[in-house]
């Protein structure tokens, strides 16, 4: 009798040693995909923006040095307001990394800066073709359709920044704001 229960414990042992190791996520959409659930998951505002300060961190590293280092040139270049040498330093890291959302993400954002909505739209659209969870970029969006009037449109937007992040008080107080406006031109 404890010859076979012995080796039946010993696979049981094994499998919940298994069972029991953290899943090792190794590549960069692996660990997103991992941090999307938790901030979706995540009631607290103030846990799920350390969640979503994660998520930047991801977004923010490229895979190339020289593209790094061009956004940080920018970003010295944004600070200091010197708007248009910031905007020849993302224009070339959008050309030599086009599928780097944040790239597209942070001319839009400067874009949007210098009063270029148009500009900013355009850069949003490939940011979401690339990346469809980008709460900021979503974010932006629904400000400049706000901006132009559209705020149903602007209400969509930032209902869809809630499906992805749904702790985000700023989208939450948005939809609350548009919401009633839009509830008092039915009247």
């Amino acid at each position: 009798m404890f010859a076979i229960a012995g080796p039946a414990l010993a696979q049981d042992t094994t499998a919940d040693a298994e069972e029991a190791k953290p899943a090792v996520i190794k590549s960069k959409s692996e660990r997103l995909d991992a941090y999307f659930i938790e901030l979706k998951r995540e009631p607290e505002p103030a846990s799920a923006r350390r969640i979503a300060d994660r998520i930047w961190a991801e977004w923010r590293t490229s895979d190339s040095a020289t593209a790094n280092q061009l956004m940080e040139w920018a970003n010295e270049a944004i600070r200091d307001k010197r708007y248009f040498t910031a905007l020849d330093l993302l224009d070339q890291v959008t050309v030599l990394m086009p599928g780097y959302a944040e790239g597209w993400n942070r001319r839009a954002t400067l874009h949007y800066m210098m009063d270029n909505h148009a500009k900013s739209m355009a850069d949003i659209n490939i940011v979401l073709q690339l990346e469809p969870r980008h709460f900021g970029a979503l974010m932006g969006m629904a400000s400049i359709l706000s901006a132009a009037g559209s705020d149903e449109a602007a209400l969509g937007t930032y209902l869809k920044v809630l499906e992805v992040y749904p702790a985000m008080r700023e989208a939450q107080e948005r939809v609350g704001e548009l919401s009633e406006e839009l509830a008092g031109d039915e009247i």
